[in-house]
Protein backbone atom coordinates (compact mmCIF):
# COMPACT_ATOMS: atom_id res chain seq x y z
CA UNK A 1 0.00 0.00 0.00
CA UNK A 2 2.89 2.36 0.76
CA UNK A 3 4.34 1.75 -2.69
CA UNK A 4 1.00 2.46 -4.31
CA UNK A 5 0.63 5.71 -2.35
CA UNK A 6 4.10 6.86 -3.43
CA UNK A 7 3.45 5.95 -7.04
CA UNK A 8 0.23 7.97 -7.21
CA UNK A 9 1.32 11.13 -5.38
CA UNK A 10 2.24 13.16 -8.46
CA UNK A 11 -0.47 13.96 -10.98
CA UNK A 12 -0.88 16.38 -13.88
CA UNK A 13 -2.52 19.66 -12.90
CA UNK A 14 -5.76 20.84 -14.50
CA UNK A 15 -4.21 23.95 -16.10
CA UNK A 16 -0.71 22.67 -16.73
CA UNK A 17 0.78 25.24 -14.35
CA UNK A 18 -0.43 28.26 -16.36
CA UNK A 19 -2.44 29.62 -13.41
CA UNK A 20 0.70 29.97 -11.31
CA UNK A 21 2.42 31.74 -14.21
CA UNK A 22 -0.49 34.22 -14.39
CA UNK A 23 -0.23 34.92 -10.66
CA UNK A 24 3.53 35.50 -10.82
CA UNK A 25 3.35 37.67 -13.94
CA UNK A 26 0.36 39.72 -12.80
CA UNK A 27 -1.30 39.11 -16.18
CA UNK A 28 -3.94 36.67 -17.37
CA UNK A 29 -1.92 34.20 -19.45
CA UNK A 30 -3.64 31.92 -21.96
CA UNK A 31 -2.10 28.93 -23.67
CA UNK A 32 -3.15 27.67 -27.10
CA UNK A 33 -3.58 23.90 -26.83
CA UNK A 34 -6.42 23.09 -29.23
CA UNK A 35 -8.76 24.55 -31.84
CA UNK A 36 -11.18 25.83 -29.20
CA UNK A 37 -8.59 27.87 -27.31
CA UNK A 38 -7.13 29.12 -30.61
CA UNK A 39 -10.55 30.36 -31.76
CA UNK A 40 -11.21 32.06 -28.43
CA UNK A 41 -7.91 33.92 -28.61
CA UNK A 42 -8.48 34.87 -32.26
CA UNK A 43 -11.93 36.31 -31.44
CA UNK A 44 -10.61 38.36 -28.51
CA UNK A 45 -7.72 39.65 -30.63
CA UNK A 46 -9.99 40.64 -33.51
CA UNK A 47 -12.27 42.56 -31.15
CA UNK A 48 -9.32 44.42 -29.57
CA UNK A 49 -7.79 45.34 -32.94
CA UNK A 50 -11.10 46.75 -34.18
CA UNK A 51 -10.79 49.62 -31.67
CA UNK A 52 -8.19 52.31 -31.11
CA UNK A 53 -5.24 50.62 -29.48
CA UNK A 54 -4.30 51.44 -25.89
CA UNK A 55 -1.15 50.34 -24.07
CA UNK A 56 -3.11 47.82 -21.97
CA UNK A 57 -4.86 46.42 -25.04
CA UNK A 58 -1.53 46.07 -26.83
CA UNK A 59 -0.11 44.12 -23.89
CA UNK A 60 -3.14 41.83 -23.85
CA UNK A 61 -2.86 41.11 -27.58
CA UNK A 62 0.86 40.37 -27.23
CA UNK A 63 0.31 37.97 -24.34
CA UNK A 64 -2.30 36.12 -26.39
CA UNK A 65 -0.49 35.94 -29.71
CA UNK A 66 3.28 36.07 -29.15
CA UNK A 67 4.69 32.78 -30.44
CA UNK A 68 7.86 32.89 -28.33
CA UNK A 69 5.73 33.08 -25.17
CA UNK A 70 3.62 30.15 -26.31
CA UNK A 71 6.82 28.14 -26.79
CA UNK A 72 7.82 28.93 -23.19
CA UNK A 73 4.41 27.85 -21.96
CA UNK A 74 4.89 24.53 -23.77
CA UNK A 75 8.02 24.06 -21.63
CA UNK A 76 5.65 23.91 -18.63
CA UNK A 77 4.18 20.69 -19.96
CA UNK A 78 7.63 19.17 -20.37
CA UNK A 79 8.65 20.07 -16.83
CA UNK A 80 5.37 18.86 -15.35
CA UNK A 81 5.80 15.54 -17.15
CA UNK A 82 9.21 15.19 -15.48
CA UNK A 83 7.60 15.94 -12.12
CA UNK A 84 4.89 13.33 -12.62
CA UNK A 85 7.43 10.77 -13.82
CA UNK A 86 9.54 11.39 -10.69
CA UNK A 87 6.52 10.39 -8.62
CA UNK A 88 5.96 7.10 -10.40
CA UNK A 89 7.28 3.81 -9.08
CA UNK A 90 10.50 2.68 -10.75
CA UNK A 91 9.84 0.19 -13.49
CA UNK A 92 10.54 -3.43 -12.56
CA UNK A 93 12.99 -5.46 -14.58
CA UNK A 94 12.82 -9.08 -15.68
CA UNK A 95 15.65 -11.47 -16.45
CA UNK A 96 15.58 -14.92 -18.00
CA UNK A 97 18.40 -17.32 -18.76
CA UNK A 98 18.54 -20.87 -20.12
CA UNK A 99 21.62 -23.08 -19.88
CA UNK A 100 21.76 -26.43 -21.62
CA UNK A 101 24.28 -29.25 -21.44
CA UNK A 102 23.27 -32.73 -20.32
CA UNK A 103 20.64 -31.01 -18.20
CA UNK A 104 18.58 -27.87 -18.90
CA UNK A 105 18.71 -25.09 -16.32
CA UNK A 106 16.33 -22.14 -16.45
CA UNK A 107 16.65 -19.08 -14.22
CA UNK A 108 14.02 -16.38 -13.88
CA UNK A 109 14.10 -13.14 -11.85
CA UNK A 110 11.94 -10.09 -11.29
CA UNK A 111 13.03 -7.05 -9.30
CA UNK A 112 13.21 -3.27 -9.02
CA UNK A 113 15.59 -0.53 -7.99
CA UNK A 114 15.05 -0.21 -4.25
CA UNK A 115 17.32 2.86 -3.93
CA UNK A 116 15.21 4.74 -6.50
CA UNK A 117 12.18 3.99 -4.34
CA UNK A 118 13.91 5.22 -1.18
CA UNK A 119 15.00 8.47 -2.85
CA UNK A 120 11.67 9.09 -4.58
CA UNK A 121 10.47 11.78 -2.11
CA UNK A 122 13.67 13.76 -2.60
CA UNK A 123 13.49 13.37 -6.38
CA UNK A 124 9.89 14.59 -6.35
CA UNK A 125 10.95 17.60 -4.29
CA UNK A 126 13.72 18.40 -6.75
CA UNK A 127 11.42 18.16 -9.77
CA UNK A 128 8.80 20.27 -7.99
CA UNK A 129 11.40 22.98 -7.49
CA UNK A 130 12.37 22.72 -11.14
CA UNK A 131 8.75 22.97 -12.21
CA UNK A 132 8.39 26.09 -10.10
CA UNK A 133 11.51 27.48 -11.73
CA UNK A 134 10.06 26.87 -15.21
CA UNK A 135 6.87 28.63 -14.12
CA UNK A 136 8.90 31.57 -12.86
CA UNK A 137 10.86 31.70 -16.11
CA UNK A 138 7.65 31.68 -18.16
CA UNK A 139 6.26 34.44 -15.94
CA UNK A 140 9.47 36.44 -16.39
CA UNK A 141 9.18 36.14 -20.16
CA UNK A 142 5.55 37.24 -19.98
CA UNK A 143 6.49 40.29 -17.88
CA UNK A 144 9.33 41.19 -20.24
CA UNK A 145 7.01 40.77 -23.23
CA UNK A 146 4.40 43.03 -21.60
CA UNK A 147 6.94 45.76 -20.81
CA UNK A 148 8.63 45.53 -24.20
CA UNK A 149 5.20 45.84 -25.79
CA UNK A 150 4.56 48.99 -23.79
CA UNK A 151 7.90 50.40 -24.94
CA UNK A 152 7.07 49.58 -28.55
CA UNK A 153 3.60 51.07 -28.15
CA UNK A 154 4.86 54.39 -26.79
CA UNK A 155 7.58 54.51 -29.46
CA UNK A 156 4.99 53.92 -32.19
CA UNK A 157 2.55 56.55 -30.89
CA UNK A 158 5.35 59.10 -30.39
CA UNK A 159 6.68 58.39 -33.87
CA UNK A 160 3.19 58.93 -35.31
CA UNK A 161 2.82 62.21 -33.46
CA UNK A 162 6.32 63.31 -34.49
CA UNK A 163 5.66 62.53 -38.15
CA UNK A 164 2.51 64.65 -38.05
CA UNK A 165 4.21 67.70 -36.52
CA UNK A 166 7.23 67.51 -38.81
CA UNK A 167 4.85 67.37 -41.74
CA UNK A 168 3.37 70.61 -40.47
CA UNK A 169 6.86 72.10 -40.28
CA UNK A 170 7.48 71.03 -43.88
CA UNK A 171 4.27 72.67 -45.04
CA UNK A 172 5.20 75.90 -43.24
CA UNK A 173 8.67 76.05 -44.77
CA UNK A 174 7.28 75.12 -48.20
CA UNK A 175 5.01 78.15 -48.06
CA UNK A 176 7.96 80.31 -47.02
CA UNK A 177 10.16 78.99 -49.86
CA UNK A 178 7.42 79.58 -52.42
CA UNK A 179 6.76 83.13 -51.21
CA UNK A 180 10.50 83.85 -51.13
CA UNK A 181 10.83 82.77 -54.75
CA UNK A 182 7.92 85.05 -55.81
CA UNK A 183 9.33 88.05 -53.93
CA UNK A 184 12.79 87.44 -55.42
CA UNK A 185 11.26 87.63 -58.89
CA UNK A 186 9.56 90.90 -57.93
CA UNK A 187 12.88 92.27 -56.68
CA UNK A 188 11.72 92.55 -53.07
CA UNK A 189 13.92 89.72 -51.74
CA UNK A 190 17.61 89.00 -52.16
CA UNK A 191 18.84 85.81 -53.79
CA UNK A 192 20.66 84.85 -50.56
CA UNK A 193 17.55 85.13 -48.39
CA UNK A 194 15.53 83.16 -50.95
CA UNK A 195 18.13 80.40 -50.95
CA UNK A 196 18.08 80.32 -47.16
CA UNK A 197 14.34 79.77 -47.19
CA UNK A 198 14.73 77.03 -49.81
CA UNK A 199 17.43 75.35 -47.71
CA UNK A 200 15.13 75.55 -44.70
CA UNK A 201 12.41 73.78 -46.67
CA UNK A 202 14.81 71.10 -47.96
CA UNK A 203 16.01 70.39 -44.44
CA UNK A 204 12.47 70.17 -43.09
CA UNK A 205 11.44 67.87 -45.96
CA UNK A 206 14.35 65.54 -45.17
CA UNK A 207 13.45 65.40 -41.49
CA UNK A 208 9.81 64.75 -42.34
CA UNK A 209 10.76 61.81 -44.58
CA UNK A 210 12.98 60.39 -41.85
CA UNK A 211 10.17 60.78 -39.34
CA UNK A 212 7.84 58.88 -41.66
CA UNK A 213 10.34 56.05 -41.93
CA UNK A 214 10.84 56.05 -38.16
CA UNK A 215 7.08 55.75 -37.72
CA UNK A 216 6.93 52.81 -40.11
CA UNK A 217 9.74 51.00 -38.27
CA UNK A 218 8.18 51.68 -34.86
CA UNK A 219 4.77 50.38 -35.91
CA UNK A 220 6.35 47.28 -37.45
CA UNK A 221 8.25 46.61 -34.21
CA UNK A 222 4.99 46.84 -32.28
CA UNK A 223 3.24 44.59 -34.77
CA UNK A 224 5.88 41.90 -34.32
CA UNK A 225 5.40 41.81 -30.55
CA UNK A 226 1.63 41.65 -31.03
CA UNK A 227 2.04 38.64 -33.31
CA UNK A 228 0.30 40.45 -36.19
CA UNK A 229 1.30 40.44 -39.84
CA UNK A 230 -0.54 43.59 -40.94
CA UNK A 231 1.06 46.56 -39.18
CA UNK A 232 -1.04 48.99 -41.21
CA UNK A 233 -4.19 47.61 -39.58
CA UNK A 234 -3.17 48.85 -36.13
CA UNK A 235 -5.29 51.81 -35.00
CA UNK A 236 -2.95 53.97 -32.97
CA UNK A 237 -4.06 57.12 -31.13
CA UNK A 238 -2.88 60.49 -32.38
CA UNK A 239 -1.23 61.42 -29.09
CA UNK A 240 0.61 59.90 -26.17
CA UNK A 241 -1.22 59.48 -22.84
CA UNK A 242 -1.26 62.42 -20.45
CA UNK A 243 1.73 62.63 -18.12
CA UNK A 244 0.69 62.16 -14.47
CA UNK A 245 0.93 65.31 -12.38
CA UNK A 246 2.99 63.62 -9.64
CA UNK A 247 4.81 60.37 -8.92
CA UNK A 248 4.56 58.33 -5.77
CA UNK A 249 7.63 58.51 -3.57
CA UNK A 250 9.37 55.21 -2.82
CA UNK A 251 11.74 55.13 0.13
CA UNK A 252 13.74 52.04 -0.81
CA UNK A 253 13.40 51.09 -4.48
CA UNK A 254 16.30 48.62 -4.23
CA UNK A 255 14.60 46.54 -1.54
CA UNK A 256 11.31 46.68 -3.45
CA UNK A 257 13.05 45.16 -6.47
CA UNK A 258 14.60 42.39 -4.36
CA UNK A 259 11.15 41.51 -3.01
CA UNK A 260 9.38 41.48 -6.38
CA UNK A 261 11.79 40.72 -9.22
CA UNK A 262 11.22 37.41 -10.91
CA UNK A 263 14.85 36.88 -11.88
CA UNK A 264 15.75 37.12 -8.18
CA UNK A 265 13.06 34.54 -7.37
CA UNK A 266 14.34 32.28 -10.15
CA UNK A 267 17.88 32.46 -8.79
CA UNK A 268 16.63 31.55 -5.32
CA UNK A 269 14.57 28.64 -6.64
CA UNK A 270 17.50 27.35 -8.64
CA UNK A 271 19.74 27.48 -5.58
CA UNK A 272 17.19 25.54 -3.50
CA UNK A 273 16.79 22.93 -6.25
CA UNK A 274 20.55 22.47 -6.49
CA UNK A 275 20.82 22.20 -2.72
CA UNK A 276 18.29 19.35 -2.85
CA UNK A 277 20.22 17.77 -5.71
CA UNK A 278 23.42 18.07 -3.69
CA UNK A 279 21.80 16.19 -0.83
CA UNK A 280 20.67 13.45 -3.21
CA UNK A 281 24.13 13.21 -4.75
CA UNK A 282 25.73 12.82 -1.32
CA UNK A 283 23.23 10.18 -0.21
CA UNK A 284 23.91 8.10 -3.33
CA UNK A 285 27.64 8.75 -3.52
CA UNK A 286 28.68 5.26 -2.46
CA UNK A 287 25.84 3.30 -4.06
CA UNK A 288 24.15 4.35 -7.30
CA UNK A 289 21.55 1.57 -7.28
CA UNK A 290 20.23 -1.18 -5.02
CA UNK A 291 18.36 -3.84 -6.95
CA UNK A 292 16.20 -6.35 -5.08
CA UNK A 293 15.14 -9.40 -7.08
CA UNK A 294 12.99 -12.47 -6.61
CA UNK A 295 14.55 -15.46 -8.36
CA UNK A 296 13.69 -19.07 -9.09
CA UNK A 297 15.63 -21.80 -10.82
CA UNK A 298 14.54 -25.02 -12.41
CA UNK A 299 16.74 -27.82 -13.70
CA UNK A 300 16.02 -31.13 -15.31
CA UNK A 301 15.29 -33.74 -12.67
CA UNK A 302 15.59 -31.30 -9.73
CA UNK A 303 12.94 -29.51 -7.65
CA UNK A 304 12.18 -25.80 -8.25
CA UNK A 305 14.48 -23.48 -6.26
CA UNK A 306 13.28 -20.07 -4.98
CA UNK A 307 15.22 -17.19 -3.49
CA UNK A 308 16.11 -13.52 -3.68
CA UNK A 309 19.03 -11.44 -4.80
CA UNK A 310 20.57 -8.07 -4.07
CA UNK A 311 22.82 -6.22 -6.50
CA UNK A 312 24.75 -3.03 -5.78
CA UNK A 313 26.44 -0.65 -8.21
CA UNK A 314 29.63 0.44 -6.48
CA UNK A 315 31.80 3.41 -7.50
CA UNK A 316 35.01 1.37 -7.75
CA UNK A 317 36.47 3.77 -10.30
CA UNK A 318 35.20 6.95 -8.60
CA UNK A 319 36.70 6.98 -5.10
CA UNK A 320 36.95 10.81 -5.34
CA UNK A 321 33.15 11.05 -5.48
CA UNK A 322 33.14 13.12 -8.67
CA UNK A 323 29.34 13.12 -8.83
CA UNK A 324 29.02 14.61 -5.35
CA UNK A 325 31.79 17.12 -6.04
CA UNK A 326 30.11 18.20 -9.28
CA UNK A 327 26.80 18.80 -7.50
CA UNK A 328 28.59 20.81 -4.80
CA UNK A 329 30.29 23.02 -7.37
CA UNK A 330 26.98 23.57 -9.17
CA UNK A 331 25.41 24.64 -5.89
CA UNK A 332 28.24 27.10 -5.15
CA UNK A 333 27.90 28.46 -8.68
CA UNK A 334 24.18 29.04 -8.10
CA UNK A 335 24.87 30.81 -4.79
CA UNK A 336 27.29 33.25 -6.41
CA UNK A 337 24.99 33.83 -9.36
CA UNK A 338 22.10 34.49 -7.02
CA UNK A 339 24.17 37.09 -5.19
CA UNK A 340 25.15 38.70 -8.50
CA UNK A 341 21.51 38.87 -9.61
CA UNK A 342 20.60 40.56 -6.33
CA UNK A 343 23.35 43.18 -6.72
CA UNK A 344 22.28 43.98 -10.27
CA UNK A 345 18.64 44.11 -9.22
CA UNK A 346 19.35 46.74 -6.58
CA UNK A 347 21.45 48.80 -8.98
CA UNK A 348 18.86 48.56 -11.76
CA UNK A 349 16.11 49.68 -9.41
CA UNK A 350 18.03 52.72 -8.17
CA UNK A 351 19.03 53.72 -11.71
CA UNK A 352 15.55 53.25 -13.17
CA UNK A 353 13.91 55.10 -10.28
CA UNK A 354 16.19 58.12 -10.74
CA UNK A 355 15.77 58.09 -14.54
CA UNK A 356 11.99 57.92 -14.18
CA UNK A 357 11.99 60.88 -11.83
CA UNK A 358 14.17 62.96 -14.18
CA UNK A 359 12.15 62.04 -17.27
CA UNK A 360 8.93 62.97 -15.50
CA UNK A 361 10.31 66.37 -14.48
CA UNK A 362 11.50 67.10 -18.03
CA UNK A 363 8.21 66.05 -19.58
CA UNK A 364 6.30 68.36 -17.24
CA UNK A 365 8.79 71.16 -17.94
CA UNK A 366 8.19 70.91 -21.67
CA UNK A 367 4.44 70.62 -21.26
CA UNK A 368 3.95 73.35 -18.66
CA UNK A 369 6.77 75.79 -19.49
CA UNK A 370 8.49 75.38 -22.84
CA UNK A 371 5.41 74.89 -25.03
CA UNK A 372 3.31 77.64 -23.34
CA UNK A 373 6.27 80.04 -23.59
CA UNK A 374 6.68 79.27 -27.26
CA UNK A 375 2.96 79.88 -27.78
CA UNK A 376 3.23 83.28 -26.07
CA UNK A 377 6.13 84.13 -28.38
CA UNK A 378 4.01 83.12 -31.37
CA UNK A 379 1.13 85.28 -30.16
CA UNK A 380 3.47 88.27 -29.80
CA UNK A 381 4.95 87.57 -33.24
CA UNK A 382 1.47 87.52 -34.76
CA UNK A 383 0.66 90.86 -33.15
CA UNK A 384 3.86 92.35 -34.55
CA UNK A 385 3.07 90.95 -37.97
CA UNK A 386 -0.44 92.43 -37.86
CA UNK A 387 1.17 95.75 -36.94
CA UNK A 388 3.50 95.45 -39.95
CA UNK A 389 6.53 95.42 -37.66
CA UNK A 390 7.90 92.10 -38.99
CA UNK A 391 7.72 90.25 -42.28
CA UNK A 392 5.70 87.21 -43.19
CA UNK A 393 8.88 85.12 -43.26
CA UNK A 394 9.49 85.82 -39.58
CA UNK A 395 5.94 84.73 -38.92
CA UNK A 396 6.47 81.46 -40.81
CA UNK A 397 9.77 80.76 -39.05
CA UNK A 398 8.16 81.36 -35.68
CA UNK A 399 5.29 79.01 -36.54
CA UNK A 400 7.83 76.34 -37.45
CA UNK A 401 9.75 76.90 -34.20
CA UNK A 402 6.54 76.43 -32.26
CA UNK A 403 5.93 73.11 -34.02
CA UNK A 404 9.46 72.01 -33.19
CA UNK A 405 8.94 72.93 -29.54
CA UNK A 406 5.80 70.78 -29.49
CA UNK A 407 7.75 67.98 -31.17
CA UNK A 408 10.44 68.17 -28.47
CA UNK A 409 7.66 67.96 -25.91
CA UNK A 410 6.43 64.80 -27.62
CA UNK A 411 9.88 63.25 -27.32
CA UNK A 412 10.05 64.20 -23.64
CA UNK A 413 6.66 62.60 -23.02
CA UNK A 414 7.76 59.48 -24.86
CA UNK A 415 10.95 59.35 -22.79
CA UNK A 416 8.90 59.50 -19.62
CA UNK A 417 6.69 56.59 -20.64
CA UNK A 418 9.77 54.59 -21.64
CA UNK A 419 11.37 55.42 -18.29
CA UNK A 420 8.17 54.28 -16.59
CA UNK A 421 8.42 50.99 -18.49
CA UNK A 422 12.06 50.63 -17.46
CA UNK A 423 11.07 51.20 -13.85
CA UNK A 424 8.46 48.44 -14.07
CA UNK A 425 11.05 46.15 -15.64
CA UNK A 426 13.52 46.93 -12.86
CA UNK A 427 10.85 46.10 -10.29
CA UNK A 428 9.44 42.93 -11.83
CA UNK A 429 11.31 41.73 -14.88
CA UNK A 430 15.06 41.97 -15.11
CA UNK A 431 17.63 43.86 -17.12
CA UNK A 432 16.42 47.26 -18.29
CA UNK A 433 17.01 49.26 -21.45
CA UNK A 434 17.93 52.80 -20.52
CA UNK A 435 18.34 54.23 -24.05
CA UNK A 436 15.18 54.70 -26.04
CA UNK A 437 15.31 54.34 -29.78
CA UNK A 438 15.00 57.96 -30.93
CA UNK A 439 12.72 59.17 -33.64
CA UNK A 440 14.02 61.38 -36.42
CA UNK A 441 15.77 64.37 -34.89
CA UNK A 442 13.89 67.63 -35.40
CA UNK A 443 15.39 70.49 -37.31
CA UNK A 444 16.96 73.07 -35.01
CA UNK A 445 14.80 76.07 -34.27
CA UNK A 446 15.49 79.04 -36.48
CA UNK A 447 15.90 82.56 -35.11
CA UNK A 448 13.58 85.31 -36.20
CA UNK A 449 14.73 87.94 -38.60
CA UNK A 450 16.64 87.90 -41.88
Amino acid sequence: MCLIALGGCAQFSADGGVGKVSDLAGHNIARVTDATSAKKIADETRLALAQELTADAAVRIALLNNQALQASLAELGISEADLVRAGRLPNPFLSFSRLSSTNVEIERAIGFDFLALLTMPKRIKIERQRFLQVQQQAALQAVQLAINTRRAYFNAVAATETAYYLQQATEATAAGAELAAEMKKAGNWSALDAMRQQALFNDALTQSELAGQARLAAVEALSQLLGQDDAAALKLPARLPVIPAALEKIENPAQLAIDQRLDVQIARTNTIALAEALGLAKSTAMVDAIRLTYQNKSATGEPLADGFGVSLMLPLFDWTHAKSRRAQEQYLQAVYRSADVAIRARSDARTAYAARKTAHALALHYRDTVVPTRKQISDETLLRYNGMLISVFELLIDARNQILAVNSSIQASRDYWLAESNWQMALHGGAIVMNASPAAAPVAAMPLGH
